[in-house]
């Protein structure tokens, strides 16, 4: 591995001696792209503005990739290319832990590739492979990942999306045959089961996001079935609405809640991300219905 470094090592020096700000906003923003904030913007703005069933499978994609990436970070455990060489310039603070393979980059597969694959359409096709590419160079420019963490997250990426696409259809019709108690106890038991097996912060945040989802789209088929068509007014309305209450939750308790280090912290945000993603497939369409910000679509 220390070849293998090395070689990753000099790539990533030869790149940072070209960066300047320009190119340092660049890539940030593509690596923002990759970040949990922005998926908040975006996940939401699928299923409550364009389409809310593949809007719900998306997420679910997303969810169990992060689950996954933490879990093989820690298996392989291997250092950052700012660990092994003080010289290599790191312009992301956020990047923690171990480097292989790159979450990032392991994400912007399944997102990009998911919505290029559901829509179909050639323009998104080439948009979602200049996306996955500079999200996953955006890591190495920024000096927070080695060339082969950015492939393993590809590689762990088409894997976790190919697998997710050929399952997630039959249990979806499977779980349509069966009684609302065994959707919520599988809506709660499979993401409190994972979480219990690998209780780490990044895990809380996706098994907790999907226990909360779950639960709300069990339940908001049942009393807020709605349908993200509508006129535009409608639609940025409802983005609207929907992005001030999941900011209060997610902005709010955040302040409320215990920080990293301090008693109950990891339950607390449990209990956090279940009201983020119980919003976003609960509270928030129910919302919208009342405010007749949408309709209701037929079950």
């Amino acid at each position: 591995m220390e070849t293998i470094w090395e070689w990753g090592l000099e790539f990533i020096r030869a790149i940072q001696q070209v960066r300047g700000p320009a190119l340092d906003a660049i890539f940030k923003a593509f690596t923002f792209m990759g970040e949990k904030e922005f998926s908040l913007l975006f996940f939401t703005l699928i299923f409550w503005c364009v389409d809310f069933a593949v809007g719900a499978r998306l997420v679910f994609a997303y969810l169990i990739s992060p689950y996954v990436n933490t879990t093989l970070k820690y298996l392989f455990a291997h250092p950052r290319p700012f660990e092994l060489d003080p010289t290599v310039q790191r312009h992301h603070t956020g990047a923690i832990g171990p480097g292989m393979p790159s979450g990032h980059a392991q994400s912007a597969v399944v997102i990009w590739g998911f919505i290029a694959i559901e829509f179909r359409k050639a323009w998104l096709g080439v948009v979602a492979a200049l996306l996955i590419v500079l999200i996953g160079f955006s890591r190495v420019y920024l000096g927070v990942h080695f060339p082969t963490d950015v492939l393993g997250g590809w590689a762990v990426g088409a894997v976790v999306l190919a697998l997710y696409l050929a399952l997630e259809p039959r249990v979806e019709a499977w779980l349509k045959e069966t009684e609302m108690p065994v959707q919520l106890a599988l809506a709660v038991g499979v993401p409190l089961v994972l979480l219990l097996l690998y209780p780490t912060n990044d895990a809380a945040i996706a098994m907790a996001t999907m226990l909360g989802m779950g639960v709300g789209l069990v339940l908001g088929r049942r009393v807020a079935p709605f349908s993200a068509d509508g006129p535009l007014w409608q639609r940025a309305a409802r983005y609207l609405v929907g992005m001030i209450g999941l900011l209060i939750i997610y902005l709010g308790l955040k302040f409320v809640f215990p920080d990293e280090g301090e008693p109950f912290y990891l339950v607390m945000r449990v209990v956090r991300y279940t009201l983020v993603g119980l919003w976003g497939g609960l509270g928030a369409p129910w919302l919208f219905l009342r405010l007749r910000l949408a309709s209701s679509k037929a079950l």
